[in-house]
């Protein structure tokens, strides 16, 4: 394995993408665990961690492109199919939230009816 020293206006890109990155990830991840009920739990590891992704494949698309001198597409198809079906599973799930909410409001029992009464 040969070691390839990297130009000052690559590395630079790159570090800072990756911390970027690593910085919104965290942040996404974060909010699933903090935010106060599933709906909302959704939104922010759906941003975060697609918008941490984007920036970690941006870095590796611009240290694959300065180390080989080519441009290098697993890269980008990583991205846009990221990109893409993050969002489609959100609303998959978002709305399988509302239709199990919706049915167990509709089990539940009335609040006015006295169900402990025993008519004998």
């Amino acid at each position: 394995m040969s070691f390839v020293e990297f130009p000052l206006w690559a590395a630079l890109p790159v570090a800072l993408l990756l911390v970027a990155g690593s910085v919104l990830t965290l942040i996404g991840s974060a909010g699933l665990l903090r935010l106060p009920d599933f709906h909302a739990r959704m939104h922010a590891p759906t941003l975060g961690n697609s918008l941490g992704l984007t920036c970690v494949l941006a870095a590796s698309l611009i240290a694959a492109g300065v180390h080989g001198q080519r441009l290098v597409l697993q890269e980008i198809l990583i991205t846009v199919l990221i990109v893409t079906t993050s969002p489609i599973s959100t609303i998959l799930l978002m709305q399988a939230g509302i239709y199990r909410k919706r049915d167990l409001a509709k089990n539940a029992p009335q609040s006015g009816s006295d169900t402990n009464t025993n008519p004998q």
